[in-house]
Order: structure tokens, then C-alpha cells, then sequence
């Protein structure tokens, strides 16, 4: 190793330690929503550089600057602050238990009776090139086409119990447990669990994305505006 190097595992715990911190959240979901720092400046009232600092860790920003950051980016501020306890710092950073998967509907603006899905979150951020989790559809529940999900990119699901009607651009398809399937996320596609149990599966989905304009506007907007969506 050449001198003056650190090893992968001081990287690693280095990476792992900003991973958990407040700054290295609100960077992710401010990505995630596709805004930059001056964008999210102009929401908030907070100058560039202070944002900066607090997405870099170098300041502890105030209450109210962390409700203000969170308003701007349509979302809980308790999003920020995940539960992940563990012995160590490799554990803390890239470990999630059942019982503290985080809320992805949050994350979307969009509850069950929308989206026809509970969705949570299986990864330990959502900083990297693609982000998993694990989705319910309750009996007789639909997740219709949402521009949300039409985007560069690709998507991958397994089916874990239960049975879903995939509809990808005209075709649909249907998938029982131990199926999987992998799909460009650029051509709209929506889901239906027609049986009288629940499906559940597990999906992947890169990049990260998730536009709070799309998010928060595309239900309220006219039918013809969703039709140039989906179009």
C-alpha cells in the first residue's frame, strides 16, 4: 500500500460515519428531488454556503432551519433522523432492521389510497446510483402509471407472495410468487393485485429520483395535463 494511504476499512467507517449524519440526508433527498443547493436557497431563505456547510456536516443547523429545509423538500423532517442502532459503525451505517425500514410513502407525498401500495424503504440511504424496497399491494389494489416512475433508467422486482398483474406499455403480464422481472423504467408501466390476498415483492430502481413537483402536483393537475404525462 503506498505510504500515506488509508486502508478500505478506515475509508469505509469514514464513509459510514457521514452516511448517518443529518447533512448527508438532506443532501440525498434534496438529489433525489432533483434540486440543486441555490434551488433549494431559494425555498428555504438559507444562503447557499450555509446549506453547503450543513449538507457537508460543518455546522448543526437549527430547529428551525431543518423544518424550513424539510417544507422546501416536501417531506417529513424526522426523515432525516434514521433509526439505525448497531454495535458499530459498519452495523449503524449499512444495516436495517424490519422494524426500522423507513416510510417511503412519506418520501413520495402519497398514501395507499393513491399509490395502491405501501412501499418502504429495504436500503440503508438513498445516496447511491439505485436505492430496494419492499412493496405491498393489498387485495384488489392498483398502483396506476405515474410519471414518477417513467424516467431514465431501469427497474428489477421479485415476487415474494401473492400475485400482481404488471402492465408494461400495452402488454400485461402476469406474475405469481418466485417471479421476477427487469424492464427500462422509461416506458410507463402501472400494477394490479386482482386477487384477494396481498402481494408483496421486493424492487430495485436507478436512479434515484423523485421529483417533488411530479410527487405533490400530478394528482391535482387536470386530466389533460396527467394524459401529457403519461403520453
Amino acid at each position: 500500500m503506498p505510504k500515506g494511504e488509508k486502508s478500505p476499512v478506515q475509508n469505509v467507517t469514514a464513509l459510514a460515519e457521514t452516511l448517518t449524519s443529518l447533512g448527508s440526508e438532506v443532501r440525498q433527498v434534496r438529489k433525489a428531488r432533483q434540486m440543486t443547493l441555490r434551488d433549494l436557497s431559494a425555498e428555504t431563505g438559507i444562503s447557499v454556503s450555509h446549506l453547503s456547510a450543513i449538507e457537508r456536516g460543518a455546522v448543526n443547523p437549527s430547529v428551525e432551519f431543518v423544518h424550513r429545509i424539510a417544507e422546501a423538500l416536501n417531506i417529513s423532517s424526522d426523515w432525516f433522523f434514521a433509526r439505525r442502532a448497531g454495535s458499530g459503525p459498519m452495523e449503524r451505517a449499512y444495516v436495517v432492521r424490519r422494524q426500522n425500514r423507513r416510510d417511503l410513502n412519506k418520501l413520495y407525498g402519497e398514501g395507499i389510497k393513491t399509490l395502491g401500495l405501501t412501499d418502504e424503504l429495504l436500503s440503508s440511504s438513498i445516496g447511491g446510483s439505485f436505492f430496494m424496497g419492499i412493496a405491498t399491494y393489498e387485495p384488489n389494489s392498483s398502483r396506476p402509471g405515474h410519471p414518477m416512475y417513467q424516467h431514465d433508467g431501469e427497474q428489477h422486482g421479485f415476487i415474494l407472495k401473492g400475485e400482481l398483474e404488471l402492465q408494461i406499455a400495452d402488454e400485461k403480464i402476469t406474475l405469481r410468487e418466485g417471479d421476477s422481472y427487469s424492464f427500462p423504467t422509461d416506458i410507463i408501466h402501472n400494477a394490479r393485485n386482482v386477487m384477494d390476498e396481498p402481494c408483496q415483492l421486493v424492487w430495485s430502481i436507478s436512479p434515484i429520483t423523485i421529483p417533488k413537483d411530479v410527487v405533490v402536483d400530478f394528482w391535482a393537475a387536470p386530466s389533460s395535463a396527467k394524459s401529457k404525462h403519461q403520453s
